[in-house]
């Protein structure tokens, strides 16, 4: 049975023709690299318009992970394979839990390398993927250069019926706001160079917003300590090389005591950054972490109100 969605009867941007570039088929090389580069120098614009909603969507989900819950993408096209990225590089670069971020794509695995026929006109399947994955209080990204993608409405809708926040990313300002959505980020990037073109303006854009929502969200919980990734292991040569320059970047402190403190905080990197800068054991440094929810600021303030 397929979900109703609310309709969408609105032409979206991105499919009208650019009059900026309707010449640039007669161009040279250069030119034609000229034009492109002209028109994606209007998306950071864009995107800063759109700044106080994905504020908004970025609050839900670090709710929804403090409470327990899950973050998900919903797109399909290139929408569902930019989602895909941004979860999966989410782990090794913050080190976090491989199912805090999950990507659902229309067509499943298969459609991120080739298309699937109609899977995006499929509200049903985006539906059915939410009843049998989104729990209460998760929270729900659909993302759609149309604004109106069957398969991301009917998921979100399906979704907010579970108990879930939703947000939608939109390349189509002038759509309606979906029934049942809780933040709408609709950002205007207008025609694309070659009208219909999405995998350009459009998703670019909403790279831009996936990698800001994300990068956001894991600063706001605590995955990193000032501008330094810190939430990471030491479980080869590499990645100890890599945690000892991040603790001499952070501490000041000389490479052989950054690598004694590692080695005594059993390869946690996290936990050597709070004994190095608070002076207190391994032990106590870690413990703080655990009661701070792993924030390196919160822990330290603790550690210091201890001290005083």
């Amino acid at each position: 049975m397929t979900v109703p969605v609310q309709a969408v009867h609105v032409d979206s941007p991105t499919e009208t023709r650019n009059l900026r570039t309707k010449d640039i088929d007669l161009m040279s090389t250069a030119g034609i690299l000229g034009a492109i580069n002209a028109e994606d120098r209007t998306v950071p614009g864009a995107v800063a318009a759109v700044l106080p909603q994905v504020a908004h969507a970025v609050d839900y989900a670090v709710d929804a992970i403090r409470g327990g819950g899950r973050v998900h993408y919903v797109g399909a096209g290139t929408s569902g394979r930019l989602a895909t990225l941004d979860a999966a590089e989410l782990v090794p670069t913050f080190n976090v839990p491989g199912d805090w971020f999950i990507a659902h794509h229309a067509g499943g695995e298969r459609a991120l390398r080739q298309a699937v026929e109609n899977a995006e006109d499929d509200s049903a399947a985006g539906a059915a993927e939410m009843a049998a994955m989104v729990q209460p209080g998760d929270f729900v990204l659909g993302l759609t250069a149309s604004g109106r993608t069957p398969y991301v409405l009917g998921a979100l809708a399906a979704a907010a019926r579970q108990g879930a926040r939703t947000g939608l990313v939109s390349g189509n300002a002038k759509a309606a706001k979906p029934a049942g959505v809780d933040v709408l980020i609709a950002v205007d990037t207008g025609p694309e160079v070659i009208a219909g073109s999405t995998r350009m303006k459009a998703g670019t854009a909403q790279k831009m917003i996936l990698t800001s929502f994300s990068t956001a969200t894991m600063i706001k919980l605590g995955r990193t300590y000032s501008n330094l990734m810190v939430s990471m292991r030491a479980t080869n040569a590499k990645l100890r090389g890599r945690t000892i320059r991040i603790l001499q970047e952070a501490t000041g402190m000389t490479m052989a005591d950054c690598s004694d403190a590692l080695t005594e905080a059993g390869g946690d990197l996290k936990v050597a950054l709070v004994h190095l800068l608070s002076g207190e054991d391994v032990k106590s440094a870690s413990k703080a972490l655990h009661a701070s929810g792993g924030h390196v600021r919160k822990a330290l303030d603790t550690l210091r109100v201890r001290a005083s």
